[in-house]
């Protein structure tokens, strides 16, 4: 009988987080959590049972695309100019948070936690995948000491977040990440 509720369990799982892809995607992170459990067949409780908070939910929505994330930063370490890796695997970042509706979501700190990267597994994945791009650039002089993966992530959900409603929310975010990395001051 165990076996049999394991392979439920896991049916139900698998169910579930299909069903959350496609609601993620049309509503945000804001999406039903009702309405996933209705659509999956399956009670409120199950949900929650197996997702016992809608950041959890979303984290596991947005797994393959932190992965991706994940496996960007490591092609670009030791690749090229320590600074220009480092913008380019942000540039990602703020890409994927945008094509990816709730990956945004998934990746804002709500600032419970004492050590908020470490608040949730999307975060915590970054910045270790991070680490070594951000560690390289500030040894080169390219990135000012005390500047964090945090900040950076930070920084990348904030602009995702503020041009999520816009009529072109990939190119208005893109446009604000470039003013953050150059700064307010002209060209010389």
């Amino acid at each position: 009988m165990p076996d049999r509720q394991r392979a439920d369990a896991r049916r139900n799982y698998a169910r579930i987080l299909s069903v959350a892809e496609e609601e993620v995607a049309a509503h945000g992170a804001g999406a039903s959590l009702e309405q996933v459990a209705r659509t999956a067949g399956v009670g409120s409780a199950t949900v929650r049972r197996h997702f016992p908070t809608r950041r959890a939910l979303l984290e596991a929505v947005s797994r393959e695309r932190i992965e991706a994330l994940r496996v960007r930063a490591h092609e670009l370490t030791g690749a090229g100019d320590s600074r220009d890796a480092l913008l380019e695997w942000l540039g990602d970042v703020v890409a994927y948070c945008v094509s990816a509706r709730g990956l945004a979501a998934a990746l804002a700190y709500d600032g419970t936690a004492a050590d908020p990267v470490h608040e949730n597994a999307c975060s915590a994945a970054l910045e270790e995948a991070a680490g070594p791009l951000l560690r390289r650039a500030v040894q080169d002089g390219a990135v000012a000491t005390g500047v964090t993966v945090t900040d950076l992530i930070t920084l990348a959900v904030g602009i995702v977040l503020a041009t999520e409603h816009h009529p072109d929310p990939g190119g208005r975010a893109d446009r604000l990440f470039r003013l953050a990395v150059a700064g307010l001051s002209p060209q010389r």
